[in-house]
Formats: C-alpha cells, structure tokens, sequence
C-alpha cells in the first residue's frame, strides 16, 4: 500500500501562510528531488488554484531561473487529484477531480499501483491528519518568524495525541531545516 505524505513550510513560530516563507534556489532544489520520489499530488481547491496555472505557466516563461523551472517540470509531470465541492473543472489534463468522501477516496488510491502520494496546503491536509490518514510528514521550517498568519493545524481536532518519530532532517545553507516524520 503506498503512502500518502503531508509536505509543508513553516516558520519557526508555526505560521504556514504561503506569502511569509521563505524561498532561495537551495529550497527550490530540495523540493524539486523531493516531489519527484511522488507519481500522485492530493490537492484542496485553494491549494490547487495556488499551484495551476502558477507552475505550469513558469515553464511558459524563458526568464524563469533554473531551479523555477526544474521543480515546474516535476510538479507538471506529476498526477494530481482535487477534491472540491465548489469547482467545476481542472485546467491541466494530468488532473482529476473527486467530489466524493475524502476518507474513502484516499484509501481507494493509497490501493492503487504507484509511488507514495504526497498532500500539502492546510485545509484538506488538517482534514486527513483528523481522519488518520497521513502517513508521513514532512515540514521545511524556514528562517523568518512571520508574527502572524495562520498556524498549522489550527482547529484540528485528534481523537489522541499523535506521536511522530522523526525518520531524516537536513540543514541547508539557508538556515532551512528539511524533518520528516513518520506516525509512530
């Protein structure tokens, strides 16, 4: 059975608000070998409409650098389900949309043939850490402490505490700090 991966930059004080991270080639590059031990990317709306058209029309653009454009590629290639209630289609022919109930669903593809899967984002996230069905997590702690924004995992409500063994950290130059978990 594959696995499905939460993946997440954070800042120190746990804000996980896009626009207050930060981002050098070094993270682009990490994240760049990261998505592409994925085949499947599990998408909420919002992050979804973040991410197409944004990555896709970065290889659009011949002034993109480098590290833009490889993670562009990898995001591209990869698989991607949205579950939403509120979109009436997806641009990118490399998409499917599921309406269907989130717990059911991620366990008919965490069934299917493939590479692990990998979610990121904070709504559809927190609902499948709530349902017990993140495996693995992955979070980029960057150097900046926003002092607002919104926090990860605000509102999730666990039946227990859910203990994590830390698998592999990496330091980056940037002062990034790479930790994946796995459930304990």
């Amino acid at each position: 059975m594959r696995k499905l991966i939460y993946s997440i930059n954070i800042t120190p004080d746990g804000c996980c608000d896009h626009t207050k991270q930060f981002v050098d080639q070094e993270l682009l590059d990490h994240f760049t070998r990261f998505t592409r031990e994925f085949d499947l990317q599990i998408f909420g709306r919002k992050t979804y409409q973040l991410m197409v058209p944004y990555w896709p029309d970065v290889l659009k653009s011949p002034s993109e650098s480098k590290a833009d454009t490889d993670f562009a590629r990898a995001f591209v290639s990869m698989g991607k389900v949205v579950f939403s209630r509120t979109l009436d289609s997806v641009d990118d022919g490399n998409t499917r949309m599921v309406r269907g109930n989130l717990h059911d669903e991620i366990l008919k593809l965490k069934q299917e043939k493939g590479k692990n899967m990998l979610v990121g984002g904070v709504d559809l996230s927190s609902q499948l850490v709530e349902l017990g069905l993140v495996d693995e997590f992955h979070f980029v702690v960057g150097p900046v402490i926003a002092g607002a924004g919104r926090r990860l995992f605000e509102g999730v409500s666990l039946p227990e505490k859910l203990k994590l063994k830390l698998v592999d950290s990496k330091i980056l130059k940037s002062g990034c700090v790479a930790l994946r978990y796995s459930k304990q």
